[in-house]
């Protein structure tokens, strides 16, 4: 991680303070590496589904996301086998899901 950057902990807390300000439930559901762990963001659409986007960077370095299985709503268990994998995959990851039915985060970056 370069030294511009805020660690994983102090950046995702501030996010979830303007959630709570805007009356968004949202949870840590996973901490992982508090200075460098990589963010897993679970969109609960409520009954529709969820939508999980995986944090990313772009050609140029920005900050992005990647939508799991192509963007497509998931039914909430998919969504858990999902995530569950990438943990596997990579134990550093921070899992954090957010209740809003339109799919709303205040996390920079675009969606890729």
């Amino acid at each position: 991680m370069s030294s511009d950057r805020l660690p994983t902990d102090i950046w995702i807390q501030a996010h979830l303070r303007r959630l709570g300000q805007d009356a968004i439930p949202a949870y840590v559901v996973r901490k992982g590496d508090p200075r460098a762990g990589l963010l897993i963001l679970k969109l609960n659409l409520g009954p529709e589904g969820c939508r999980v986007l995986s944090q990313s960077r772009d050609l140029d370095g920005a900050l992005a996301w990647l939508p799991a299985k192509g963007g497509e709503v998931l039914a909430e268990a998919e969504a858990d086998a999902y995530i569950a994998r990438a943990v596997q995959r990579d134990p550093d990851l921070w899992v954090v899901e957010i209740e809003d039915r339109e799919g709303r985060h205040p996390f920079e970056g675009k969606v890729l």
